[in-house]
Order: C-alpha cells, then structure tokens, then sequence
C-alpha cells in the first residue's frame, strides 16, 4: 500500500514538473531552459515531499514510542497489584490453615478426655467382680459388659451417624429446621437404636460419657453443615447430665466459644420434665451458653399449662408439643381449660401468647395429613413429623471431613490400654 502510494505521488510530480517545461517553452525560454526548469521544480518538489514525509514519520513514531511507554506503566502496576494479591493470599491461607490446626487440637483434645473417661468407666465395671448369684444374673452380667464394650468401641472408631428431620414452616411446608438423631453401629454396621444399650449403660454410670461424646460429636459435624448452608438450624439434644458435667461442660463450653458462628445453627433440646429438674448448676451452665447466643428448646412437652415466664428468662426459643396433644386439650371443647393457670386464654390464642413471650410452638409428631387443618386453625406456624419426613441419614462424603480425629482416638485408646496393662 505504502509503494503504491509513493508511485502514485511521483506520477503526479513528473506530469506536473512536464506541465510546467511546456509552459516554459511555450514562453520563448528554448528547449534547454524547459528542461532545466522541469529537473529544478521535479527536485525541488520532491525535496519539499521528503521533508513533509520525514516530519510525519517522526511524528508516528513519538506516537508509538509513548503508546508503548504507557503499556509499560500499565504492565508495571498489574504486577505490582497481582504481587500484593498473592501476598494477602498467601497470609490468608497460612493464617487458616493455623486457625484449622489450632481447632482441630481443641477437638482431639476434647475427644481424648471424653475417651478417656469413657475408657475408666468401662474398665472400672469390666474389673468388678462377677456377682454370686443365680445364673441367670451371671449370664445378664456377661451380656452388659459385651454391650458395653460395644458401646465404647463403637464410639472410640467413630461409628456415629448423625440422622436429620427436616422442620417445616405451614402452610408452605419449607424446611427451616432440622432435628438431630444420633445412632451407633456395632462392629457388623448394625444400628443400635437408644433403647438396647441406655438403660443399661445408666445403671452402670457410663451414661454422661456416653451422652457427652455424642453432644460434642453431634456440634461437630453440624459445624460442618453449617458452612453449606448457615439459614438452617439444627436441634441438638442435650441431657441434664452434660449441662452438670464439672469436666465435660467446661470444655464444651470452650469449644463452643471458638465457634460461636454457630449459636444460629444449633439449638440445645431437652425434654420438658428435664427441664423442670434442672438445678442451679444446670441453669447457671445454660445461661452461659445463651451468652454465647445460643437457644434452647423444649420437646416431650405433657402439659401445656406452662410457666412462659421462666421460659422466657431460660433463653427458651422453641417449644415443641405433640400435634395430638395440641388438637386434645385446645381444640377438644369437653377436655376442659388447656391453661389452668389462664382460663380465659382461647384456644387460638395460645400460639399468640407464646410468641408474646418470645416462644414459637413447633407441632411435632404430625402423622396424618388430617392433623394438618386443625395446626393450622391454632395459628401455629411450624410441623414436625414422618408426615413431613422421616429422619434421613447423612450420607458419609458430607461426614468425611468430621472423622480427622478418629486416628488419634484410637491410638490414644491403645495408649490408656497399655498403661492399664502396665499399672
């Protein structure tokens, strides 16, 4: 394009140096004075054309030499953004991965001591001697100490599954909540349902441990759900036993204080005679939590003629009553006043009075979708129940990250063991 434009612009140099000799000629001036008329304009306009030409490609050039400059400024600061970024990313990863060591001590430590005192528990009871006594009685000792043992090995290898009910809102039935379950599996992966092992282990004073570990491993693994989605919380259940624990509570508490970020996803659950039975040191335990911003509520309600008052001061949150003890006693017009207490209260201004004391009733163990129209005529906005859905397992690869300690429990079973043996 370039050379085009140069013989373009010489053609018109030589028609005009041309025009301008026969001009010249035309003139008188003879054929030699055309002639070197026309070689001195021809030169004289191509000198002009060089110059205008050089003048332009300087100018270009100045243009793409501060063009590039300022690419270079541009380049320069990148970089040094880029480098700064790198660094801060640097520091926060360095600075989580000693946050995420640091907790996962806390939780070792936690699990060992709760170990460990299951551990003497259970080798106190195995080194009693077997009673004299009928063989009846001998054979059901041999079968507590076999259940027993059960128990803590199933604990000690982390054989914990963590089982969620979903809590939904009404009418919508969208879930907000979730109640928690644990369950143990044996040694075949059985799932050992409370009841086989509870009353056994209460008789022998290995219950607190029990119901300690289990707290403590139900907080963990919610910790972890709460990362996915922090809008829904999970009820915990937590026994007068680990509210009064001098050893346990006190870590516990501790472990909570490092993740406080919890206090809107776990809410400590406890039945309704638990709660009435608690003691000072119980309470004082419970007033610690709520500091912390952590809620309660009460199941296993058989009253509803409550003392709202002292819910209220307890930081109780959630009450959660029986769909067919809600529908008996507020709905059913022969079972007399539901509030002794407040007999002028109607029936659908129970859940009104509740919430003035800041309590939401929660209707649990809905079955049939019949119950549904009359939870709904006493204003309650919450359901619980297999109508809803039934309790669900978690799948194992949402878990996975909650079993880092596990080594360490079993090693540390394997050392309380052999200085057993040693002593």
């Amino acid at each position: 394009m370039k050379t085009l434009t140069q013989g373009l612009l010489f053609a018109a140099y030589a028609f005009l140096a041309l025009t301008v000799a026969a001009l010249i000629w035309r003139g008188g001036l003879g054929l030699g004075g055309a002639i070197a008329a026309t070689l001195g304009g021809a030169g004289l306009l191509v000198a002009v054309h060089a110059l205008v030409q050089g003048g332009a490609e300087r100018t270009r050039l100045r243009k793409e030499v501060e063009q590039i400059r300022q690419a270079h400024r541009l380049l320069a600061d990148a970089l040094e953004s880029t480098q700064g970024a790198l660094g801060d990313l640097a520091q926060a990863i360095e600075t989580g991965a000693i946050d995420r060591t640091e907790a996962l001590t806390g939780e070792v430590r936690m699990l060992e001591s709760l170990i460990t005192q299951m551990s003497d528990s259970l080798a106190e009871r195995l080194a009693a001697p077997e009673p004299v006594s009928s063989p009846f009685e001998t054979r059901r000792h041999h079968q507590s100490n076999a259940l027993l043992k059960t128990v803590h090995d199933a604990l000690a290898e982390n054989r914990v599954d963590l089982y969620l009910q979903p809590v939904v809102t009404l009418p919508q039935r969208r879930t907000v909540f979730y109640e928690s379950f644990t369950r143990l599996r044996d040694s075949t992966d059985r799932v050992m349902m409370p009841a086989e092992y509870l009353s056994i282990a209460e008789g022998e004073g290995i219950l607190p441990a029990i119901d300690n570990l289990l707290l403590f491993r139900c907080a963990q693994i919610v910790r972890r759900l709460a990362r996915q989605d922090r809008k829904v919380g999970v009820f915990c259940n937590v026994s007068l036993s680990s509210l009064g624990d001098e050893t346990f509570f006190p870590q516990f508490l501790a472990f909570l204080s490092e993740n406080r970020d919890l206090n809107q996803a776990l809410i400590f659950e406890m039945g309704q005679a638990a709660f009435d039975a608690r003691g000072a040191g119980e309470a004082r335990n419970m007033a610690k939590l709520a500091d912390l911003g952590f809620r309660f509520s009460i199941d296993k309600v058989q009253m509803l003629d409550l003392d709202f008052a002292d819910l209220q001061r307890s930081d109780v949150k959630f009450i959660k009553v029986g769909a067919d003890l809600l529908i008996e006693q507020l709905l059913d017009q022969d079972a007399g006043a539901a509030l002794p207490s407040l007999r002028d209260i109607r029936a659908d201004d129970f859940a009104a009075l509740s919430r003035r004391y800041g309590l939401e009733i929660i209707a649990e163990k809905v079955e049939h979708e019949r119950q549904v129209p009359d939870i709904l005529e006493l204003d309650i906005a919450m359901g619980q129940g297999h109508l809803f859905g039934e309790p669900r397992a978690i799948k194992e690869q949402v878990l996975a990250e909650a079993d880092a300690p596990s080594e360490f429990v079993r090693s540390t079973l394997q050392s309380i063991e052999r200085r057993r043996r040693m002593g």
